[in-house]
């Protein structure tokens, strides 16, 4: 073998093994408009801008989601998010439900993976059930807990770049990865709230301003 063919190898070893990386998963959005999306909730808006979806929010009145038209029960959801600036919350909805409204605009509830602005908390990646239980993890009772959480969420959330988050769905068993570190490991034993199937939807919470984006959708659908 001649060195350009050799070196010709060596360049193509990072790419086979993101190649391996990503192999089964599917794109959530097709990179050009929000097909496939719908607006519920309040007066926030979206918009596709370079293959990333924004969330921008002025004066918003009520929480406000982007939810996928299709639903999904047990899967590995990954994706890429950043906040343009500090001053409002978000998050990523997942399982998400609606209530049942005359308009199609009922509330969203469910399983949220938090998009957390405020640094001194550093809860982003943390499990929240949007309008029903509230925190699940971690624990607001368990102060041990919740130091433990925030020092951690100090050290690998990056503020100002893009952060890499995975959700992982098997069951009744979630898990929540940011930036290659396991945040949530969670299994819900509730038989009342405990959700198996439904949609993503991106937030922006209600307030006076959130500016917030999303890139790399993926899916990988499992049995």
């Amino acid at each position: 073998m001649n060195m350009k063919n050799l070196l010709t190898i060596i360049a193509l070893i990072p790419c086979l093994a993101s190649a391996e990386v990503e192999e089964g998963f599917t794109p959530l959005t097709n990179g050009k408009d929000l097909t496939g999306w719908k607006k519920v909730g309040g007066n926030g808006e979206y918009k596709m801008e370079n293959g990333e979806i924004v969330g921008i929010g002025r004066k918003v009145n009520a929480n406000t989601f982007l939810i996928s038209e299709k639903t999904y029960a047990n899967f590995d959801f990954r994706f890429e998010m950043k906040f343009d600036t500090l001053k409002g919350n978000s998050g990523m909805m997942f399982r998400g439900l609606q209530k049942e409204s005359n308009d199609g605009n009922g509330r969203v509830y469910g399983y949220q993976c938090e998009h957390d602005n405020g640094m001194a908390r550093a809860w982003t990646a943390g499990l929240y059930d949007e309008a029903r239980r509230g925190w699940l993890f971690p624990d607001k009772k368990d102060k041990e807990q919740c130091a433990a959480f925030t020092k951690q969420g100090q050290e690998v959330f990056k503020p100002e770049d893009w952060n890499e988050i995975r959700i992982l769905c098997e069951g009744n068993h979630v898990q929540i990865f940011i930036n290659g570190e396991k945040r949530v490991d969670f299994t819900d034993t509730s038989e009342k709230d405990a959700t198996a199937k439904g949609f993503f939807g991106m937030q922006v919470h209600a307030g006076g301003q959130t500016d917030v984006r999303w890139k790399n959708l993926r899916i990988k659908e499992l049995p």
